[in-house]
């Protein structure tokens, strides 16, 4: 387990100096007011204000994209990527397609409409991080020295199957809807009477933009151990696919620890239809995080996706170590 530990370390450091050297490469092509504007924050990463986030349309604090040129938007791009796996990557910039998409259709211009936020000193001894929100995209980075966190992280997709066009048929959250799909039709009717706890879905997630995320807003539903092998398999596989979206070190962190705490500390719960294109919504609950989907809004055409953890939204932990130990 020691080697464990010091491998995720060690593949911590390698992401946080990527990050770093991401920030650079983007300072590197800004102009002096729009480093200004990606520097906008307080000293401190555990000011209440850098709690405050929201998936929906609307301006935000920091950098707006919109007005990158080629250079600058690839700068960004390359620093998204640093707080995802590739696949998580494919998401994050699935997600902006996506809402590329939904504007071109609602005959809307201008260019993406996202906002970067530089917070603290990626060169200094003080915890730093970043963040990138937007419509449907919300990513939240803390680093210090003893590791990075990335949540709460949010991806969603309007449409959810996109009708027409080039991409006519992509479903961003396909994988994340299908395998959910899968196991609650697995289930027998006793199973099933425990995992679905209402008929019509929830508009949206539960927990929507809490500063903290409360597992006890979610129903229990149907526990890791009341399952069958496979449907645990299946379970294990969709939590997967939420926490690979993060760097693998992190991933694996988290994982690891799921399994440490007991896999028994999962439940499943969903609400809604069933079949393909029904109005659905479900969640999994574990010990120390929680995840949601809904695909309720637009008939059954608009998705939302979230990650949270109880510990480690927003850095808590990681901040909490440092303020104690370096400031008293």
């Amino acid at each position: 387990m020691s080697g464990y530990r010091g491998g995720c370390r060690s593949e911590a450091r390698a992401t946080a100096a990527a990050m770093r050297e991401a920030v650079h490469a983007l300072l590197a092509v800004l102009e002096p007011a729009q480093a200004r504007e990606l520097r906008a924050g307080p000293a401190r990463l555990d000011a209440p204000e850098l709690r405050e986030w929201t998936y929906l349309p609307g301006s935000r604090p920091g950098l707006p994209t919109e007005g990158l040129d080629a250079r600058g938007r690839a700068a960004v791009d390359a620093l998204l990527a640093t707080a995802h796996s590739a696949a998580g990557a494919e998401l994050a910039r699935g997600a902006i397609e996506v809402e590329r998409h939904r504007r071109a259709m609602a005959g809307a211009t201008g260019g993406d409409r996202y906002w970067v936020r530089l917070l603290g000193d990626p060169d200094g001894e003080e915890p730093w991080g970043w963040r990138m929100n937007g419509h449907h995209l919300a990513v939240h980075v803390t680093v210090t020295a003893a590791g990075i966190r990335v949540t709460p992280h949010f991806i969603g997709a309007e449409p959810a199957r996109i009708a027409d066009g080039p991409r006519a048929g992509r479903r961003l959250l396909g994988p994340e809807e299908d395998l959910a799909r899968e196991l609650v039709t697995d289930l027998d009717v006793g199973r099933r009477a425990e995992a679905v706890f209402a008929a019509a879905p929830p508009d949206d997630i539960l927990t929507r933009d809490d500063p903290f995320a409360d597992p006890d807003r979610l129903p229990t539903g149907l526990s890791y151990a009341g399952m069958t092998t496979g449907q645990q398999k299946l379970l294990e596989r969709l939590v997967r696919r939420y926490l690979d979206r993060a760097p693998a070190a992190y991933a694996q962190e988290c994982w690891s620890d799921t399994v440490a705490r007991g896999l028994d500390g999962l439940s499943f719960a969903w609400a809604g239809g069933s079949a393909l294109g029904d109005r659905h919504y479900y969640c999994v609950r574990a010990q120390d995080f929680l995840i949601e989907y809904d695909n309720t809004q637009d008939d059954g055409n608009h998705a939302h996706s979230v990650w949270r953890h109880q510990r480690h939204d927003w850095g808590a932990d990681l901040l909490r170590a440092h303020y104690t130990e370096q400031h008293g």
